[in-house]
């Protein structure tokens, strides 16, 4: 015991050296240690590559010889307390993920390893591929498929669901923090626009990143999610549950659908006046009850049609439905399931133990997939 501790920690001081004293070069470093103990007993991590980096601090890709050589995520937290606190955070919320799913079928990012080196929270992680969001964006922001996103939609679902039953918001969700498990890819090339488009391989996902995942018995924060994707409960201030996640989701389901962001804004009024927009008006009783009423007059939003702002909005926002890209059932019922994601009132949207049985989900082959479903990977015709 005493051996492995010191080998641990031997382990962790040799990467976090390297981490903190790393250059911006993009020459991996290959980290070999020789120990005064066998190498049966205690061999080195050594690390491949950087895979991300972030205001909180990096996550490098490592091969971790404890676990016989298995490649692992390892996130390493700046030692600046509001970064070390949230790490503390988030590993308490992965402790009780991995306490509830032991088996990980629920689709959550799963954690190895937690260790505190000098102030320097680090957590490990099993390594993924590309996120969902990453994937587009590296295939010039091609939408996936309707089989595609079909199969994406509901492990998420899933995945929140499970959240949800464990009393918990992830509060963050966005296709950055849904991570392919594999995102290897077939390349077609299209004659028409003469260009390479790339197909995924596997839609398994995972969900990750719960720095800002909330019990439903801690404080609320008032403002929470990626503006974006952000419900409309938490811009005007009528604070917030777990239906912020299933309006996250929805907003998800369309940039997988179009391969853009459906409230692509950075301003509360215009947010509310692309809701509107596209959803039609907010509810009287959300005005009445918000204390932001700077951004209502006479009962209604306070928007000028005529701006700059208001033509940018017109021209670049439709009634939802009008974003359809073909007639056919399976889109239009994608539709339904978005809209009732996509509802105002929190208390009227779509609970994620009824999403899963809508019928978008049984226009899917049936087979040994997630939840007993599997689709396609390749491109939907209809596309």
């Amino acid at each position: 015991m005493i051996i492995y501790c010191i080998c641990k920690a031997l382990h962790y001081r040799r990467i976090i050296s390297i981490i903190i004293h790393m250059s911006n070069s993009s020459i991996p470093f290959f980290p070999i240690l020789s120990f005064p103990f066998p190498l049966s007993v205690c061999l080195p991590d050594e690390i491949v590559n950087t895979l991300g980096e972030g205001t909180f601090g990096r996550v490098m890709q490592c091969i971790d010889h404890r676990r016989g050589g298995a490649a692992v995520a390892l996130k390493i937290i700046k030692n600046v307390e509001k970064y070390k606190e949230a790490a503390r955070l988030e590993i308490n919320v992965l402790e009780r993920i991995n306490e509830k799913d032991p088996e990980n079928k629920y689709l959550c990012v799963q954690m190895y390893d937690w260790f505190d080196y000098h102030g320097h929270m680090c957590i490990s992680f099993e390594l993924l591929a590309l996120s969902t969001f990453d994937f587009l964006k590296e295939n010039n922001y091609l939408p996936y498929s309707i089989s595609q996103v079909r199969h994406m939609a509901y492990q998420l679902c899933l995945a929140v669901k499970f959240l949800h039953e464990t009393k918990l918001t992830h509060t963050d969700l966005k296709p950055e923090n849904i991570l392919f498990v594999n995102s290897d890819f077939t390349i077609t090339y299209n004659i028409e626009k003469k260009r390479d488009e790339r197909t995924v391989k596997c839609t398994d996902v995972r969900v990750v990143d719960f720095g800002s995942a909330t019990f439903d018995h801690e404080h609320h924060s008032t403002i929470v999610s990626t503006r974006h994707y952000r419900a409309p409960e938490v811009i005007l201030e009528l604070g917030w549950s777990q239906p912020c996640d299933v309006w996250s989701i929805g907003c998800i389901l369309f940039e997988y659908y179009l391969g853009f962001t459906l409230f692509q804004t950075h301003d509360n009024r215009e947010h509310l006046a692309m809701m509107e927009r596209i959803l039609g008006p907010v509810p009287s009783r959300m005005i009445r009850k918000t204390r932001k009423q700077k951004y209502f007059y006479r009962g209604r939003l306070d928007w000028d049609e005529s701006s700059s702002a208001g033509r940018y909005v017109r021209e670049n926002c439709k009634p939802l439905r009008r974003y359809l890209l073909s007639e056919a059932e399976e889109h239009h019922q994608l539709f339904d399931l978005i809209e009732s994601m996509l509802e105002y009132e929190p208390s009227k949207r779509l609970a994620l133990a009824d999403s899963i049985r809508h019928p978008f989900f049984e226009s899917g082959t049936t087979g040994d997939s997630v939840g007993g479903k599997s689709w396609e990977g390749n491109r939907d015709i209809s596309r």
